[in-house]
């Protein structure tokens, strides 16, 4: 009985097919676990220079003949991948023997020769060192070499239940987290200590704590550092954790002491946005659509004009397909901007408000549902309040 493969290959293929690939060369960490079902060499998990070179996975994938695949692995990987096939997880045939970049692609390279009948390679460009892109190259010189990201992030796109519901775990673990790091932050404490009790609330929680944008007081910017809590001042953490391969990436408010009418308001302003974005979700809808809805909210706001609104899909890398915005903080191209949501889709929507006051923000996590939408992670959108 082979194990299950963790990704449809017939969607997959499709994509390919669309791009022009006959034969994938996947060597991005993010495209590597996902393909793998969550597999990655634990040993690089933080960094991945060793010795001379880097710790360059890669994933073959021959279009349309999945049995053709191969996954070059390092020489002291046997172990890692044992155990996941012990585990009864898919995992192709491995070729063990690379401690380098270059290694690794003359690897994978005499696996493609080995296999393909077509030479029409896609490739994450991004995600490929000079001295690899060389080898192949030089290996292949006559090979038609195609950009592989998009089709790859498009495959990423629709969430499975398991994947949907590690991303409500995780979305559930930052804002509980949050909530954590809140209930310990005391007035004369620096950013740098309201981070660390954010740091230390994700790790108690079984994520891997990836970063942290924290804003005190009157001051707009979002960088740890010495900067402390004085009595009255209001703090936004907007933080990425790391749960089983997936971000979690919210934004919360909080406040020392009560928040004044003032405060109230301009965060019901900003929870109004959010809400009216929210509204026209649904598989079907155009990702546009998102943004009509969240700009006639915001021409009705008081500060809407000085108001900043996104929505970005988000799951295993944060900030991934569907892309729906070309301007703004986010500019990427709008690929996804008029085509139709498809259930299994995560979207993040986030509204941002630079006000005297502060910095005032929510973002939410958002999972397209065949009839509507489903909210993960979604208390704590008040003021929370931080101990005296």
């Amino acid at each position: 009985m082979h194990a299950h493969i963790p990704f449809s290959t017939d969607r997959l293929d499709g994509l390919l097919d669309a791009s022009g690939i006959d034969v994938l060369i996947v060597t991005s960490k993010h495209n590597i676990q996902y393909l793998l079902g969550g597999y990655y060499h634990f040993q690089f998990d933080y960094m991945e220079a060793i010795g001379i070179s880097r710790y360059l996975p890669i994933l073959v994938y021959v279009k349309g003949a999945p049995d053709k695949a191969a996954y070059v692995a390092g020489r002291n990987e046997r172990d890692s991948v044992q155990n996941r096939i012990d585990a009864g997880c898919w995992m192709p045939p491995v070729v063990f023997g690379s401690s380098t970049t270059v290694e690794a692609m003359t690897l994978a390279l005499e696996h493609v020769k080995a296999v393909a009948t077509s030479f029409r390679l896609g490739i994450e460009m991004s995600f490929l060192p000079a001295d690899a892109a060389a080898v192949l190259r030089r290996e292949l010189p006559d090979a038609r070499i195609v950009e592989a990201m998009r089709p790859l992030e498009k495959l990423r796109s629709i969430k499975s239940a398991a994947e949907l519901d590690i991303l409500r775990e995780a979305s559930e673990r930052v804002v509980a987290s949050m909530m954590d790091a809140v209930s310990r932050t005391r007035v004369g404490q620096s950013k740098r200590e309201i981070i660390d009790h954010l740091r230390r609330a994700e790790l108690s929680r079984d994520m891997i704590f990836e970063y942290a944008l924290v804003t005190v007081g009157t001051s707009l910017n979002r960088a740890p550092s010495e900067q402390r809590l004085a009595p009255g001042e209001i703090v936004s953490l907007d933080s990425g954790g790391n749960y089983r391969g997936y971000i979690g990436d919210l934004c919360r408010m909080a406040v020392h002491g009560a928040p004044d009418g003032e405060l109230v308001d301009l965060l019901g302003e900003i929870e109004a946005i959010q809400q009216a974005a929210r509204v026209p979700i649904r598989a079907g809808l155009t990702g546009r659509e998102i943004f009509s809805a969240a700009n006639e909210a915001l021409a009705r706001s008081p500060h809407g004009s000085k108001m900043h609104f996104v929505a970005h899909g988000t799951g295993i890398v944060n900030h991934e397909a569907p892309r729906l915005t070309a301007s703004g903080p986010i500019p990427y191209p709008a690929d996804d901007a008029d085509a139709p949501l498809e259930a299994g889709m995560v979207v993040s929507i986030e509204t941002t408000l630079p006000h005297a006051r502060g910095f005032i923000k929510l973002e939410d996590t958002i999972a397209v549902t065949a009839s509507g939408y489903q909210a993960f992670g979604d208390s704590g959108r008040g003021w929370n309040p931080i101990p005296s």
